[in-house]
């Protein structure tokens, strides 16, 4: 159950005003932040202009002292921009909470970059555009209980949230929610093409590989059974689906899967060590 923003809620800046960073300001705006409580840096004039347009609040090319007004500042660059964006902005946010969005960069590197040890780093995913994302966070140790709550009220309005422990955990969650809805898509793309390749039409078959996915994985989520037993509660033997099942297992298809998420895993480990700092 999420709470209601304070009415009283302080400044928050976005460092990037891209897909994430819109979806956080959408939801922001619809649990009661002022918009002229928010402000963005974005070098792209496009995105500037939809920015101002579509959500109404302060957006300028470039970090300047209005920064310094704001208690949060959510990273939301690319990777291989995050430390050049971190050292022009840095002298207008030391008294500030940082929250980075960013993949791969991991909070030794922000820390350093902004002079500060307040960094939250987290992983969502794209179904935060809907409110229905769910989130990895993880503090490093001068991040204070106010400070989560802080951070957690805003991650809210993007969906779920879960704390991490160790740090290193979160390229492991890279793999497997940040770049998760990637795979269902996949996923979607191959049915729908199964049915038209049947005789169904494009339109059809798209409806019902949705409609599948969004049910079972409600029935996953609200069920207290493990996925193997629900899977097995559809899966009669001779039947049709022990026949998609194993054709998928004579392909390897579960390990072929598992086998991409390590590939992924490390692909966000290289992230920090390509882009992070020396």
């Amino acid at each position: 159950m999420t709470s209601p923003l304070p009415t009283d809620t302080s400044a928050i800046a976005f460092i990037g005003g891209g897909n994430m960073a819109s979806a956080i300001i959408g939801g922001l705006l619809k649990r009661g932040q002022p918009a002229s409580q928010i402000q963005v840096v974005e070098p792209w004039k496009e995105q500037r202009a939809r920015l101002r347009k579509q959500f109404g609040v302060q957006v300028n090319e470039n970090p300047g002292e209005s920064l310094a007004s704001a208690t949060l500042v959510v990273w939301a660059v690319k990777p291989q921009t995050f430390k050049d964006a971190a050292l022009l902005t840095r002298f207008h946010t030391k008294t500030a909470l940082h929250l980075s969005v960013a993949a791969g960069i991991r909070s030794d590197s922000i820390a350093h970059w902004l002079d500060t040890q307040r960094v939250v780093r987290s992983m969502p995913n794209t179904p935060a555009l809907i409110g229905k994302g769910i989130t990895a966070l993880f503090a490093r140790p001068a991040v204070s209980p106010d400070d989560r709550l802080a951070v957690e009220r805003v991650i809210q309005t993007t969906g779920d949230f879960v704390w991490l422990d160790d740090e290193k955990h979160l390229d492991a969650v890279t793999a497997l929610s940040g770049s998760g809805p990637a795979y269902v898509f996949y996923f979607i793309e191959a049915m729908v093409q199964a049915g038209v390749d049947m005789g169904l039409s494009r339109d059809q078959a798209h409806k019902l590989a949705v409609g599948t996915f969004v049910g079972a994985a409600e029935l996953a989520r609200s069920s207290d059974e493990p996925p193997e037993i629900l899977r097995a509660r559809v899966t009669s033997k001779g039947g049709t689906t022990y026949a998609a099942l194993t054709s998928m297992e004579q392909d390897d298809i579960k390990l072929q899967f598992m086998r991409a998420m390590h590939a992924a895993r490390r692909r966000a480990a290289e992230l920090g060590d390509e882009f992070g700092a020396a």
